[in-house]
């Protein structure tokens, strides 16, 4: 499993990085493609728990979302909403007419996923767009994938006392703070060598402490929500498209959380 897991990282990183510093369509598609296949799995996981959320809706709407946003930020935000949720009335009424009597719940399950997918994604566009919006980006990712790794090998060798039992069982207040004890000070680092490579940036490594600790601390929350659907749903992941991961929504839980948060955090930084 971990050897899967590195293999398939080692693969994406690179791209992941690629995308990261061109940015416009190019970080864009990459998003897109990554959102798109989440909210797929969102709307099969709800339809495994009962409810029937729309397929088209979710992934058309996250989609719109991301393409909005990279063309004129939040300007276009106002109508893509308001049209995603008169539409997903609309079809949600037909639904019931038709005969589906959960087709109330069934909306409120559309827009969930559209707001928590799309709308949250949709801040890997907004965080890149800031000035030295690349470095940022990196910072923030760095954050939270170096206190998930912490979290991990030393949840597995130390772990004892349950997070969160319900929850995810194998989550540890252990692997917890031990991923912001190796979070923090790594993202330090990686902010002061981004500090070397583009001291006009306005990355220090003060600000990446503080980032290191706000993705150490916060992001864990977005783990644990997609493990409370998985669970209502009865199944152990979103998906099977990453060997070793899981589906796209399970690689994306925590940063969905990780580039709405950084991005207020950089803009207060920034100011």
């Amino acid at each position: 499993m971990l050897g899967k897991r590195v293999l398939v990282a080692a693969i994406l990183l690179p791209i992941g990085v690629a995308a990261i510093w061109l940015g416009g369509w190019y970080l864009t598609v990459l998003v897109a493609l990554f959102m798109g296949a989440a909210a797929w799995e969102f709307v099969n996981l709800f339809r495994s728990g009962g409810l029937q959320p729309g397929l088209i809706l979710v992934v058309g709407g996250t989609l719109l979302l991301l393409a909005g946003r990279m063309v004129n930020g939040f300007t276009s935000a106002g109508w893509i909403i308001s049209l995603i949720v008169l539409l997903s009335m609309t079809f949600h009424l037909v639904t019931y007419e038709r005969g589906r009597d959960q087709a109330g719940t069934d909306f409120a399950a559309t827009l969930a996923g559209v707001f928590y997918i799309g709308w949250l994604g949709a801040y890997f566009i907004s965080l890149r767009s800031l000035p030295d919006g690349q470095w940022w980006v990196l910072v923030v990712l760095a954050g939270v994938m170096l206190a998930d790794s912490g979290a991990y090998f030393i949840g597995r060798k130390f772990g004892r006392h349950k997070l969160s039992p319900r929850l995810s069982p194998k989550k540890t207040w252990e692997g917890y703070f031990g991923g912001i004890l190796i979070g923090v000070p790594l993202t330090t680092l990686f902010a002061y060598l981004f500090q070397l490579a583009a001291p006009a940036s306005g990355v220090t490594p003060l600000r990446g402490a503080l980032i290191g600790l706000v993705m150490a601390v916060l992001p864990t929350l977005g783990d644990l929500g997609e493990s409370m659907i998985k669970r209502q749903a009865g199944v152990k992941d979103s998906g099977s498209i990453l060997p070793g991961h899981g589906g796209a929504f399970d690689r994306i839980d925590a940063w969905l959380w990780a580039v709405t948060i950084g991005y207020y955090l950089v803009l207060f930084l920034q100011h």
